[in-house]
């Protein structure tokens, strides 16, 4: 099964590029215009002339972002999984089974 790939015109940092990917093409314009944007914002700041230096502390602004997401979603897992325990402690004792699967030690 092959995909197929959009060729998509977008811009960043006052340059077009074109960016092939088999993403849908509305996606990859959002995702160039939230590259753009983080760009501009470290830009606004001042101090940076040099784009690629600035496409650089975009760039960890961007990771850092993700970086954040996962550690909320881990937290979040973690919350979820404890719920998840703490309502199996609420059932009778033969339906009772942890969230790994396996039977509780809880009589």
């Amino acid at each position: 099964m092959s995909t197929k790939k959009h060729a998509v015109k977008v811009m960043i940092g006052g340059e077009e590029y074109t960016v092939r990917s088999d993403l849908p093409p509305e996606y990859t314009r959002e995702v160039a215009a939230y590259l753009d944007q983080a760009l501009k914002k470290v830009l606004s700041q001042g101090s940076i002339v040099e784009t690629h230096k600035a496409a650089i502390l975009a760039a960890l602004d961007i990771t850092n972002e993700l970086f954040q997401a996962r550690k909320g979603e881990r937290e979040v897992a973690a919350r979820l999984t404890a719920l998840a325990d703490d309502f199996a402690k609420m059932l009778p004792p033969g339906k009772r089974t942890a969230v790994s699967g396996q039977p509780s030690a809880i009589s």
